[in-house]
């Protein structure tokens, strides 16, 4: 049987075309509720794709009352961090059988709520937040719609639901510590515009694992344009320190610009870590030396948490990845 122009096949025509019930497709196509024979299954199979049958997630959603669909809110999506940590939650769901809806909130608490009144309107079955500085607890306003959310990276202050956050502390005493090794003891942070979240945790380990309070604490924004700015001044005046760890990678690839730009070598004259480990950390020049976050193991527990509420094994810590920009060798 083939399709017929202009009309899309139904679940009547696939099982037609198969010999069997419509019942039986149903539960070919729906995984259950109960089992088909295998020669059954592949014979709904293939006359599912002789016509070029997809199934009506709206009508499925109808009467299940489940959409298949799982928001995804970013606090940034054109960040490099935040879309390889979409990339793990997307692949993750869709192994579950979901579908990702994804919204950029572009660092805006009012617009990551508008995108969670808006998935929550679409009947998504759960709200995955991957929120920069927390802003409102968009959480609440799923668990009153009785749909369950889950907040990655960092949560709102005082939030009250589960949380997948990176490993902020260790991966700071790493990068401390390997500096030291290379024998720097003026070791500078380059943090945000101001302390908050998983940026304001960084900070306050590394002002601790260095007990040093003349450490320089330098400030931007986290993108590589307010870092390069930075830079670009500090070498000018004569004030760059010899050695900086880097909130975030967008803000180290900035420094590494302006340094190369303005003829500071790196890493003889500035040697840099950042906590982030991107791909673009790779490619740098020289190549950044990073903290490695463990994002598919934080996308696996989010997911976890979300689909069952149940926990897996506790997130893998960072990896201190050795490149050039610290004075290691490459290999």
């Amino acid at each position: 049987m083939k399709k017929q122009a202009g009309k899309a096949p139904t679940l009547t025509d696939v099982a037609r075309a198969a010999g069997t019930s419509t019942a039986v497709v149903s539960y070919v196509m729906n995984n259950g509720p109960r089992p088909v024979a295998a020669k059954t299954r592949e014979r709904v199979l293939a006359a599912a794709a002789e016509l070029d049958y997809r199934p009506n997630r709206i009508a499925r959603a109808l009467r299940s009352r489940t959409s298949g669909v799982v928001g995804l809110i970013l606090a940034d999506a054109s960040t490099p961090y935040f879309g390889a940590l979409a990339r793990h939650i997307e692949q993750t769901l869709d192994e579950h059988g979901k579908l990702t809806m994804i919204g950029n909130a572009g660092y805006s608490a009012d617009r990551q709520q508008h995108l969670a009144d808006k998935f929550l309107a679409a009947q998504v079955d759960g709200l995955i937040i991957v929120s920069a500085d927390g802003g409102a607890d968009v959480a609440a306003q799923a668990r009153r719609a009785g749909v369950p959310a889950v907040y990655v990276h960092n949560e709102p202050k005082d939030g009250q639901f589960p949380t997948v956050t990176a490993d902020n502390e260790a991966a700071v005493q790493k990068a401390v510590t390997h500096l030291r090794g290379h024998g720097h003891t003026r070791i500078a942070f380059l943090a945000g515009p101001h302390d908050a979240g998983p940026v304001g945790r960084r900070r306050a380990t590394w002002e601790t694992a260095l007990a040093d309070p003349d450490a320089p604490l330098l400030r931007c924004e986290y993108t590589r344009a307010a870092a390069a700015a930075l830079t670009g001044r500090l070498i000018s005046e004569g004030a760059m320190p010899p050695a900086l760890i880097t909130a975030t990678d967008e803000q180290a690839i900035g420094v590494l610009a302006a340094a190369r730009a303005s003829g500071l070598t790196v890493p003889d004259r500035l040697a840099i870590i950042s906590l982030d480990g991107t791909p673009d950390s790779a490619y740098t020049a020289p190549a950044l030396t990073a903290t490695e976050q463990p994002l598919r193991s934080m996308a696996q527990e989010a997911v976890a948490l979300l689909l069952d509420g149940s926990s897996l094994q506790p997130s893998a810590h960072a990896s201190l990845i050795l490149r050039q920009s610290c004075g290691c060798t490459p290999t």
